[in-house]
């Protein structure tokens, strides 16, 4: 006590003896603060964020199989990896045995873009967006393969944190649409009633951040596409595609006129599917270590109870923070309606200007609490955690305390 009194009485002295410098050294005393004390308890992982995301819990690169390191992938073994992370997928994800799983170059983008330019084109085509990257594959429909010189492309759209009138879709046509939008918060409602059982078009979904995490109603998807770098936590650069047999029927009876494909993209030989690249044969050299990674993540997820045991995990997570919003007026969701509401990518608003958001964002990672949680660049000034199932729910339960910590100093 009496070193803190002595320091105050030889700064006020010294403030007193020079009247010039009295005004900026008041200024300097007036904007100190104390910062207000931090939560006492940490995430054990920080890493929050949507793509990479992060590894499954107990991940060790040391336990991987590496035997196929330095092996080609059409080797013995190569084709044996490859097959059976093609069937360990279909086991988990429910996926029927008339289907075909394929791995593909270029992420979910690659496998999107892959359906997209072989199968579009036969009839009319309805595009559903409400997020960026749907946004993409509309500009793509009418920008690139230039649809709307053959066909009808309508659009139906809503703004972020919104789904549009999914119910416009017409059951004769080809649907093109996203199950849960990443950079929105949003995904479709339960069981996608919005197609029809008797539709006579084909249904291309992008589901890379629903996969794993939410219920696919498989009967109504013709075309699904997913990456292994979202909800399992998996490597970057390879997308997998999943064909129904009205998919590869549409594959084998339809060719573009004048839409040249290059090799990386083509699905079909001789006017039939190419079925090797749905038995492990890929279409270009994978990478062998990102395939036992893939592997090494089918098998967490098989010891935690599979997919309902994946699912249980990002809702628990979304559970967490959908109380903390309850209980602070300060924060909201980008999704209003829960029933649309993303269990992987949790988009939340927040009573901050943009710059005081990125203040947020940039104080929690020096803080090493979260890392990687601004909100999408195209999105509305927002926060984005993701809440996929590698991520545990404690760490989301600790991340709460520190974000109101966050917004409180950020608003001083």
């Amino acid at each position: 006590m009496r070193f803190t009194s002595t320091v105050a009485s030889f700064a006020s002295k010294r403030i007193l003896l020079n009247k010039n410098a009295a005004p900026a050294a008041f200024a300097r005393f007036g904007a100190m603060r104390m910062m207000s004390a931090a939560p006492a308890v940490k995430p054990a992982n920080p890493e929050f964020s949507s793509g990479p995301c992060k590894k499954h819990p107990g991940y060790d690169m040391g336990k991987l199989d590496k035997r196929t390191l330095g092996r080609s992938h059409r080797s013995k073994i190569g084709k044996e990896r490859l097959a059976l992370a093609i069937s360990e997928t279909k086991e988990i994800l429910g996926i029927p045995d008339d289907y075909l799983v394929g791995i593909v170059p270029a992420s979910d983008t690659g496998a999107y873009e892959m359906a997209m330019w072989n199968m579009l084109g036969a009839r009319d085509v309805d595009v559903c967006h409400w997020e960026s990257f749907g946004k993409g594959w509309f500009a793509d429909a009418i920008s690139h393969l230039k649809l709307r010189d053959t066909v009808t492309v309508n659009e139906h759209t809503a703004d972020y944190g919104h789904l549009p009138d999914l119910s416009k879709c017409d059951p004769k046509n080809d649907i093109c649409f996203t199950f849960n939008g990443t950079t929105s918060g949003v995904r479709v409602h339960e069981g996608c009633d919005f197609i029809a059982d008797d539709r006579e078009g084909i249904t291309f979904c992008d589901a890379t951040s629903a996969c794993f995490a939410m219920n696919m109603p498989w009967e109504k998807l013709d075309v699904t596409t997913y990456s292994w770098q979202k909800v399992l936590g998996g490597e970057g650069a390879h997308g997998v595609l999943v064909l129904s047999p009205r998919a590869v029927e549409r594959i084998e009876s339809f060719t573009p006129e004048n839409r040249p494909l290059p090799k990386i993209m083509r699905l079909a030989k001789k006017g039939k599917i190419d079925a090797g690249i749905f038995k492990g044969a890929t279409i270009n050299t994978p990478s062998m270590l990102a395939v036992e990674d893939y592997i090494g993540a089918l098998e967490w997820s098989k010891s935690i109870g599979g997919l309902q045991g994946l699912i249980k995990i990002s809702q628990d997570n979304l559970k967490v923070i959908e109380d903390f919003v309850e209980e602070n007026d300060f924060i909201s969701f980008l999704a209003e309606d829960p029933s649309i509401r993303s269990s992987t990518s949790v988009c939340l608003k927040l009573d901050l200007t943009p710059d005081q958001i990125k203040s947020l964002v940039a104080l929690l990672e020096t803080e090493n609490v979260a890392y990687d949680i601004g909100g999408y660049r195209d999105a509305p000034p927002s926060i984005r955690i993701w809440c996929g199932s590698t991520v545990e729910t404690e760490d989301v339960k600790a991340l709460m305390p520190w974000l109101k910590w966050a917004y409180h100093e950020v608003q001083n």
